[in-house]
């Protein structure tokens, strides 16, 4: 039913982007100290959950496929002084703005340090393995 009040209201659209929740939620998990943190999962949250353990940013992560989504648990990795391992992680291309990038315009994070997380048409992983295979794609996120 529409009245003179629901006409003048101006609709707003709610868009999430489950990669941008994924990243918060461990930076957040980081910044609590907590040792592990749980994620709602997707085939694209576990390639990057990969690419972060085979990196060392991570301890170690388990998938949980009991539930009709699933969900990540993710064991966090700190050093001696309790310092997170992950000292930045953050969001490159966003639903409104998207980055892709070719082979040879690959990213190089804090000087090779760091790791670009990229999305290409051989799946998904990093900016030096994309370099390598001499093929471009949407840079995700990076970490350092």
């Amino acid at each position: 039913m529409f009245t003179a009040e629901n006409q003048s209201r101006k609709l707003i659209y709610m868009y999430t982007d489950p990669i941008a929740d994924y990243l918060t939620r461990v930076r957040n998990a980081v910044r609590a100290n907590h040792r592990v943190v749980e994620i709602p999962a997707s085939n694209l949250k576990k390639a990057i959950t990969k690419i972060l353990f085979d990196q060392g940013y991570i301890l170690s992560y388990k998938f949980d496929d009991s539930s009709v989504q699933g969900s990540i648990k993710i064991a966090l990795k700190y050093d001696e002084n309790k310092q997170s391992v992950i000292r930045k992680i953050e969001r490159v291309s966003k639903p409104g703005l998207r980055k892709y990038v070719s082979s040879s315009e690959m990213p190089r994070i804090l000087n090779s340090l760091g790791v670009a997380i990229i999305s290409t048409s051989k799946g998904v992983m990093t900016g030096k393995q994309a370099r390598r295979e001499n093929v471009g794609g949407e840079v995700i996120c990076s970490v350092y």
